[in-house]
């Protein structure tokens, strides 16, 4: 026979269970404006009916429900749109990182304007044909000398802000190392707070929304995969475990993350700006990034002159700074990258320009007879840092020794200016450029330029030609990749995000069922009330 009190059990857990679940509503509502909190359900699950079975069970028609308890409260979350959503957020990393860079440098260079290198050079080369007109005129001469002190300032301005900008990105490789390291710490902290939870019995819902919200954001700076791991001891069926955050360097696993512990980024030949008591090398050295440190071990940034540096905004930043690639013939680094590269096409600019007009200009003669007078100085024997070194030579100062003239004691003869009007325009791979008005060439292959096709012209077109390519494919690809991230956060909103006008739903439901527990309660009562105040009262 069934207890007396049977119903009264049932009706007390029914009104338990429903205020947990009106619990976890209210804390539902509470953080529904919270970045990275997942709404939580309570699982109702039966609880075991009566009577178990047994040789003394008692003779009742079947087993009969002993009512409800609350399972689990669990999150409501995707894990797959979690690995879909990371993948985007770290392409968008990179393309972000990539886009801002060739950005910034599209506004140095400013092409094309007014104020751009193009342009001044050919005002440059249309002051020579103007003083070819007028040889004489010293206006005209004085025009020639501040138009190349224009092409002059121009690239060292080109090449001063490209410096200033690449140390700049070198600082904030700094700051998303430290970001890095930050958020490697607080996920291996949070890893050690859930393996003290799990055990016991409980699902820290809320300990796991905050280290799924700093993967998030550490996928943006760098593509890392997930490992599981359980807890151990009691810890539910549905509990997540700790985290083994990793990267991949090619095929090699690289960890950030184990468990408990984790391990920093750095770079081993870096810079140490923030002070910090653990000394950590934020900085990449001055002279290209070679490879990583994480931990004890060594990452290589590139290998067989491929980026094999996993995706993210820090290998966007370190494409932009400049990486080491490589060797040169004389088993010297070679140093690309977005500013290296660009930086190092105005040194061969700036040294071919120099070196091949001062081929022509030392060909003629000056007002006065001079001849082998250089018009640019500043030069080396190697073209790396002729952008900012090159500058006009103190011989210049005096107009007069401007070589107009391809013959002497005829300074009205203007083909030399000619010539020199011609330079940005001569075939760099011809071995010999013939002048006019003169027998005299140019022996091109005898000075060494470091560019040796195309024209000057041609060649400064063809770079901002490309740079003008590459940003308009890193805004494609970035926003490509943020509308695919938005896309798949939108489903991961629509699974796991709080819906008030549900929750509110919910709170009313949940309220009913308690309400009606309740009364269940009532109705127990006033049935035990009838026999132990009505009953065997007869004849009294």
């Amino acid at each position: 026979m069934l207890s007396t009190f049977h119903g009264l059990e049932a009706a007390k857990r029914g009104m338990m269970t429903q205020q947990a679940a009106l619990y976890v509503t209210g804390h539902n509502v509470a953080n529904a404006n919270t970045p990275g909190y997942t709404r939580q359900r309570v699982n109702f699950v039966t609880t075991e009916p009566f009577p178990a079975p047994g040789l003394n069970r008692p003779q009742i028609p079947g087993q009969m429900g002993t009512g409800v308890k609350a399972g689990s409260i669990e999150r409501v979350r995707e894990y797959f749109l979690d690995i879909q959503y990371r993948g985007e957020n770290n392409k968008l990393g990179y393309w972000e990182a990539r886009a801002d860079a060739i950005a910034k440098m599209e506004d140095i260079m400013n092409e094309p304007s007014d104020n751009g290198l193009a342009k001044t050079m050919d005002q440059f080369w249309q002051a020579m044909q103007d003083l070819s007109v007028n040889p004489e005129n010293e206006g005209a001469r004085s025009v020639v000398r501040q138009r190349g002190l224009a092409v002059v300032e121009t690239f060292h301005y080109l090449s001063n802000s490209l410096s200033q900008i690449q140390t700049d990105i070198g600082t904030q490789i700094g700051v998303t190392v430290t970001q890095i390291n930050s958020l490697a710490k607080q996920i291996s902290e949070l890893n050690k707070q859930i393996a003290s939870v799990e055990p016991n019995g409980y699902l820290p819902n809320d300990l796991y929304d905050e280290r799924d919200r700093l993967i998030d954001e550490l996928s943006k700076l760098i593509n890392v995969q997930v490992e599981k791991h359980p807890t151990g001891g009691n810890a539910p069926a549905t509990a997540e475990g700790t985290y083994d955050i990793y990267f991949l360097n090619g095929n090699e696993k690289v960890y950030l993350v184990q468990g408990r512990d984790f391990q920093s980024i750095s770079f081993p030949d870096g810079q140490d700006v923030d002070g910090d008591k653990e000394h950590i090398k934020e900085m990449p050295p001055a002279t290209g990034v070679t490879e990583l440190q994480v931990g004890g071990t060594s990452v290589s940034f590139t290998s067989n002159n491929q980026v094999t540096f996993p995706m993210g905004k820090l290998r966007g930043l370190i494409e932009a700074y400049g990486y080491v690639n490589g060797q040169d013939s004389n088993g010297q680094p070679i140093v690309t990258g977005i500013y290296p590269d660009m930086l190092n096409n105005l040194d061969k600019l700036a040294y071919t320009f120099g070196k091949l007009f001062n081929a022509v200009h030392e060909k003629g003669y000056g007002l006065n007879g001079e001849t082998g007078v250089s018009f640019f100085d500043g030069l080396g024997q190697e073209e790396k840092g002729a952008a900012k070194t090159i500058r006009l030579s103190a011989d210049i100062d005096d107009l007069a020794n401007i070589a107009a003239s391809t013959e002497y004691g005829k300074p009205g003869n203007g083909n030399n200016a000619i010539n020199l009007a011609n330079v940005g325009s001569m075939l760099l791979s011809a071995d010999t450029v013939s002048l006019i008005g003169t027998t005299n060439t140019i022996q091109i292959s005898t000075l060494n330029l470091p560019l040796t096709s195309g024209t000057i012209q041609t060649n400064y077109q063809g770079w901002i030609g490309k740079l003008g390519v590459d940003g308009q494919q890193a805004n494609r690809m970035k926003n490509n990749s943020d509308v695919l991230r938005q896309s798949v956060e939108e489903r991961r909103q629509s699974v796991s995000s709080v819906s008030l006008d549900e929750e509110m739903m919910n709170m009313i439901k949940f309220q009913h069922a308690y309400n009606a527990a309740a009364r269940q309660i009532t109705v127990v009562d006033e049935m035990l009330d009838k026999i132990i105040n009505g009953m065997g009262i007869v004849g009294r």
